[in-house]
C-alpha cells in the first residue's frame, strides 16, 4: 500500500516573507500511518519546491501510488483540488483524499465543484486516516465507508457525511515522522536557520467570531510538556532546527503546563541551541507579567500578539475580551523582558475608513512593538461572522482569502484605496524602524534578530512578493487606479453548501424559538403558582398581622 502525501503549491505575500515553513501535517499523518504498519509513505512538497502541474504529474507517474492525500486551508483549496484532479488523470485507480479545515466544514462545496475528490477527512486526521487506509488496504473501503467516522464523499448524486469522529484524546501517542521533510529548505529568514512548527496543544477555549480554530479542534487538549520537549530535542539534534514556532493558537492558556515546558527546555540546555516564538493573547501577558523572565530564559524571543484592533468597538465585534489599553501595556512588559513583540491589526471591515487606518498607525507608533502587521479581514466561510455578514460578502474566490487581499469592501473606500492606505502604514512604520530602531537597539542577538527581520521585509519587497503586490500591480499611490485583484467572479457558493447553511440557520432559529417557548412556559408556571399562593392566603392560609 503506497501512500503519497502532497502539500499544495500555494503562495501569497503573508507569512512566507519570514521563510519557508515545514508542513507539519505531513509528519503527523505519516507518523500515524507508519505506527499502524503502513511504511510505504512518500511526500511531495509542491509549495516549497514550487512545482508545476506537469512536475507533480511526473512524480505521481513515477511513484504509482495507491492513495494520494493532500490538505488545504481556505486559500489553498483550489490548488489541493487540482492535485487530486491530476492524480485522477495520472493514476486513476488511486484513492484521492483531501483533509484540512476548509474541506472539513465546506465538504458540500468541495464535492460539488471537484467531483474528482474521492473522499474528505473531516477534522483531525491522524486516527481517521489510519482506519480509512486500513479499509482501502483490505479491499473493503466502498462497502464500509459509510461506517467509518469522519468522512464525506459522493455516492452517485448524494453527498454523504458520516458521523463525526471524536477528537484525538492521546496527543502524546502520536509520533510524528519528521524525516520525510526536506529540512535544508525550511529556513527562517531573520535568523537564517532551519525552522519547525511543533504543537503543544490543540484547540482553543475562546470563540473569536472570525476564527476557525475553536471549531476545527473542538475541545482543548494540552500535551505533556516533557513529550513536547522530547520532540523539539529530536528536531534540534537530528534535523538541525535552530528556531521553532509553537503552532498553538495560544500555548500560554494553561499556565502550569507552559511553565513546565519552559523549565524543561532550560533543564536540557536547549535555549543555547534553539530559539522560539509563539502567538498569544494580551490577557495572558498581563496575567503572567512576573513570569516573562522565565519565558525569555527558556529561549522565547518572539511573541506575536493578537491585538487585532486599535478601536475598542472592533475588539468587541471580534469577541476578543481585551481592552485597548491592555495592548500597550502587554507590549511594554514584553519589551522589558527582552522579548521581541509583533502587533497584529485586522483592517478592512465594513466600517473601515482612512481615519481608522490612520488610528491603527498611531497606536502602532505609540505602543512601539518591534514589528507590526496589518492583515486584511478575511471572513472564513465557516465562521459565525461570515454568516452574519450575508450579502456584504461579494467575493467567493477562496484563493484570495489570504489576509493580504481585501475580500471585504468598506463602505467609505474602494479596495485599491484600502490596500494603498495599508501600504502607507507599512512604509512609515518600517522606515522609522529601519533608520532609527533596528540598527541601534541593543547588541548581539537583539541587533542580529532585528536586522534579520528587516532583511526579510526587504527581500520580500524587492521580489514584489510582499502582500502579493506584484500580482495585483501595486507600485505605490500613483498606481492605485490600475490595481487588479483578479477575483474570479465565476466562483460561487454551491447549491448544496447553501442549502446546508440555510438548514443550519433554520435549526438555529427553531432552537431559539424552542428556548423562548420554554422560558415562556416557565414564566407562566411561576405566575400560575404565585396566583394559587395568593388565593390560598386570601382563604385564611396567610399570616395575620
Amino acid at each position: 500500500m503506497r501512500v503519497v502525501l502532497i502539500h499544495p503549491n500555494y503562495h501569497s505575500g503573508g507569512a512566507e516573507i519570514a521563510g519557508n515553513w515545514p508542513p507539519a501535517w505531513v509528519a503527523y499523518i505519516a507518523g500515524s500511518l507508519k505506527a499502524a504498519g503502513f511504511d510505504d509513505v512518500h511526500f511531495i512538497d509542491a509549495m516549497t519546491n514550487d512545482l508545476m502541474d506537469t512536475e507533480i504529474a511526473a512524480r505521481l507517474q513515477e511513484l504509482q501510488p495507491d492513495v494520494v492525500g493532500t490538505t488545504a486551508i481556505t486559500p489553498s483549496i483550489y490548488k489541493a483540488e487540482r492535485i487530486l484532479e491530476i492524480a485522477k488523470q495520472v493514476v486513476p485507480d488511486a484513492l484521492g483524499i483531501l483533509g484540512g479545515v476548509h474541506a472539513t466544514f465546506m465538504f458540500k462545496q468541495v464535492l460539488s465543484e471537484a467531483p474528482w475528490v474521492d473522499v474528505i477527512v473531516r477534522g483531525e486526521g491522524e486516527e481517521i486516516i489510519v482506519e480509512l487506509i486500513r479499509a482501502v488496504d483490505e479491499g473493503r473501503y466502498f462497502q464500509d465507508r459509510r461506517r467509518i467516522k469522519g468522512l464525506a464523499f459522493r455516492d452517485g448524486e448524494e453527498i454523504v457525511a458520516t458521523q463525526a469522529a471524536s477528537t484525538v484524546k492521546d496527543l502524546d501517542g502520536i509520533t510524528p515522522d519528521w524525516s520525510l521533510l526536506e529540512w535544508e529548505k525550511y529556513i527562517y529568514v531573520p535568523l537564517n536557520t532551519r525552522v519547525a512548527i511543533p504543537n503543544m496543544a490543540r484547540g482553543c477555549p475562546f470563540t473569536c467570531s472570525f476564527c476557525s480554530q475553536w471549531k476545527f479542534w473542538r475541545d482543548y487538549r494540552v500535551r505533556d510538556p516533557k513529550a513536547v520537549v522530547d520532540e523539539i530535542e529530536t528536531l534540534v539534534n537530528e534535523h538541525g532546527v535552530g528556531f521553532f514556532i509553537l503552532a498553538d493558537e495560544e500555548p500560554t492558556i494553561n499556565k502550569r503546563k507552559f511553565t513546565e515546558f519552559c523549565n524543561e527546555l532550560i533543564a536540557r540546555g536547549l535555549p543555547d541551541k534553539v530559539k522560539w516564538g509563539i502567538n498569544t493573547r494580551v490577557t495572558d501577558i498581563m496575567r503572567d507579567r512576573n513570569d516573562l523572565w522565565l519565558w525569555r530564559k527558556a529561549g522565547l524571543v518572539h511573541v506575536s500578539l493578537g491585538t487585532e484592533a486599535a478601536a475598542q468597538m472592533k475588539l468587541d465585534l471580534f469577541n476578543k475580551e481585551t481592552k485597548v489599553a491592555e495592548n500597550r501595556e502587554a507590549i511594554r512588559l514584553l519589551r522589558e523582558a527582552d522579548i521581541f513583540t509583533e502587533a497584529q491589526f485586522i483592517v478592512g471591515l465594513d466600517n473601515e475608513t482612512e481615519e481608522t487606518l490612520e488610528e491603527t498607525y498611531r497606536f502602532a507608533r505609540e505602543w512601539n512593538p518591534d514589528l507590526a502587521n496589518w492583515s486584511m479581514y478575511t471572513p472564513w466561510p465557516f465562521t459565525p461572522l461570515f454568516q452574519e455578514l450575508g450579502d456584504k460578502v461579494e467575493v467567493f474566490d477562496f484563493e484570495k482569502y489570504n489576509f493580504v487581499t481585501p475580500i471585504m469592501k468598506p463602505k467609505a473606500m474602494d479596495r485599491a484605496t484600502l490596500l494603498d492606505r495599508v501600504m502607507h502604514n507599512y512604509r512609515r512604520f518600517y522606515m522609522i524602524k529601519a533608520l532609527f530602531h533596528y540598527p541601534w537597539r541593543g547588541t548581539g542577538f537583539r541587533r542580529k534578530y532585528l536586522l534579520g527581520c528587516l532583511r526579510a521585509f526587504a527581500k520580500a519587497g524587492f521580489a514584489r512578493t510582499f502582500y502579493d503586490l506584484g500580482k495585483v500591480g501595486y507600485w505605490g499611490p500613483q498606481s492605485k487606479e490600475k490595481v487588479d485583484f483578479h477575483f474570479d467572479g465565476e466562483r460561487q457558493i454551491a447549491e448544496a453548501q447553501m442549502a446546508d447553511w440555510e438548514a443550519m440557520a433554520d435549526r438555529k432559529v427553531k432552537a431559539a424559538e424552542r428556548k423562548a417557548a420554554v422560558r415562556a412556559q416557565v414564566k407562566a408556571k411561576k405566575a400560575e403558582l404565585a396566583e394559587l399562593q395568593a388565593g390560598a392566603r386570601a382563604c385564611g392560609g396567610g399570616e395575620q398581622g
